[in-house]
């Protein structure tokens, strides 16, 4: 066979998946910076021991090329790499992630961005995700529990088609939860109760009540919980929002 097809051939033959990942690897390595790295916990509050320090857009770019692949997926987030399991996050195909694979990944949760990303990039796409919600809603870990609310509130911001009593019958979920002082989880909560009572007027009235009731307890974290959501579900400028059909911010 000619050198030249022999070259031609060996250039087309696919990559294993291991191949893609220590490319991958390579990549983030390359694109690392110290700055971003020894900022992470002092400003962003995430910390990890193994982090190259690549930033989010960069990530998003190499997601692109790489497309959706559920395999190379996997083998990312084995690796234990902080920008390798958001990588993960961002090829992963939402329709072949398994319930028992969401478990996986969230009891790995270390952190609130690998779990928010995780959340809002895929597992809010998943079959499972109202299911994930009410279960990991009972988890003790920090970020996993924090993981229940994140996903809450993607469902609340993405699932154009989920149905109001659907959540209505989440937002107990949120009362109960609503007493853990952990910084992470209550933010998590704020972050649920807002995003519903942002996605239309019926919800905006039930989350409210919830909010009253949440602002009026003599427990410290619920009370904050409340307060901070009525300042955007019960404001003027909120009601116009809803109207219009738009959403809760993050």
């Amino acid at each position: 066979m000619p050198v030249k097809a022999t070259k031609a051939r060996a250039k087309a033959a696919p990559r294993s998946i291991q191949e893609s990942v220590n490319t991958a690897l390579a990549w983030l390595q390359r694109r690392g910076s110290k700055r971003i790295r020894d900022e992470m916990e002092p400003r962003y509050g995430i910390r990890t021991d193994k982090a190259f320090g690549v930033s989010m857009a960069d990530l998003r770019s190499l997601a692109k090329e790489l497309g959706r692949d559920h395999e190379l997926a996997a083998a990312l987030w084995t690796t234990g790499w902080y920008e390798a399991r958001l990588l993960a996050t961002l090829v992963d195909e939402p329709e072949r992630v398994t319930a028992a694979q969401m478990d996986r990944w969230c009891r790995d949760f270390d952190n609130w961005g690998i779990c928010d990303t995780a959340c809002f990039a895929l597992f809010d796409r998943t079959p499972h995700a109202l299911a994930k919600v009410r279960q990991w809603s009972k988890r003790r870990n920090e970020f996993e529990k924090r993981a229940a609310f994140a996903l809450l509130a993607c469902l609340a911001l993405h699932d154009k088609n989920a149905t109001d009593e659907s959540f209505l019958g989440l937002l107990p979920l949120i009362e109960s939860a609503a007493d853990d002082e952990r910084n992470f989880v209550k933010k998590a909560v704020n972050w649920a109760l807002r995003a519903i009572g942002g996605r239309n007027p019926k919800l905006n009235v039930a989350a409210v009540a919830v909010a009253r009731r949440l602002a009026d307890s003599p427990q410290a974290s619920a009370r904050w919980i409340g307060k901070d959501a009525l300042r955007q579900l019960a404001s003027p400028a909120s009601a116009k929002r809803i109207a219009r059909g738009g959403s809760a911010e993050r």
